[in-house]
């Protein structure tokens, strides 16, 4: 009888402890993986900002020796135009909604490319013939070059359709992200209940 009252004691012991808390799937944090294309595209972008970056200051560097020596005024504000016009490149390649509503061309990779390649024209035209600016002369070839070629990959890319492709898959990767944000939010709310329903249960 000592061992069956002990063995019920057991049991009912065994009874009042709380159940083991589930096993939750949020400790493992959710993984997407990239998409390769847009990976690729986002490189591309920072090399072309930087090459418009370059022309920016390559620009502006000429404006200051042409206002400052005064010896070609009209060089100078063609330099300024094509600083404003390489700004706006630099902007398209962040994608701002403001900057893609307003300019809708620039959504599209065959025009960003053409503005590409106009900037890279405006920055290597009218090279000076001064020999003590071989310095800025090489600066002017290297950033014009480098727009340029980015300009002509955007442009045939654009033809080629890789611009929608690209525009399709950042959309589903947005989508994508949502879900797992959402998904995560369930699991931790699950979480917050599965702790609440044991703290009363020990009560």
């Amino acid at each position: 009888m000592a061992t069956n009252g002990g063995g019920e004691r057991g049991g009912n012991s065994q009874q009042q402890q709380p159940p083991p808390p589930a096993r939750s799937t949020s400790g493992r944090r959710i993984r997407s993986r990239p998409d390769p294309l847009l990976v690729v595209c986002r490189c591309f972008s920072v090399i072309t900002s930087i090459s418009a970056i370059l022309c920016i200051a390559v620009n502006i560097w000429s404006a200051i020796r042409s206002f400052k020596g005064g010896y070609d005024v009209f060089d100078g504000i063609f330099r300024c135009y094509a600083v404003l016009i390489a700004f706006f490149v630099v902007l398209a390649e962040t994608e701002w909604g403001f900057i893609i509503k307003f300019w809708k061309i620039l959504e599209y990779w065959a025009g960003r490319g053409m503005l590409q390649i106009f900037v890279a024209v405006m920055t290597r035209a009218f090279p000076s013939s001064n020999e003590a600016d071989k310095e800025l002369i090489l600066l002017q070839n290297i950033a014009a070059y480098l727009l340029l070629a980015c300009g002509v990959v955007y442009v045939f890319s654009g033809i080629l359709c890789i611009g929608f492709l690209k525009r399709s898959r950042q959309r589903k990767e947005t989508s994508r992200e949502q879900a797992v944000q959402d998904l995560e939010e369930l699991e931790r709310r699950r979480e917050e209940l599965e702790q609440l329903l044991i703290a009363e249960e020990r009560v």
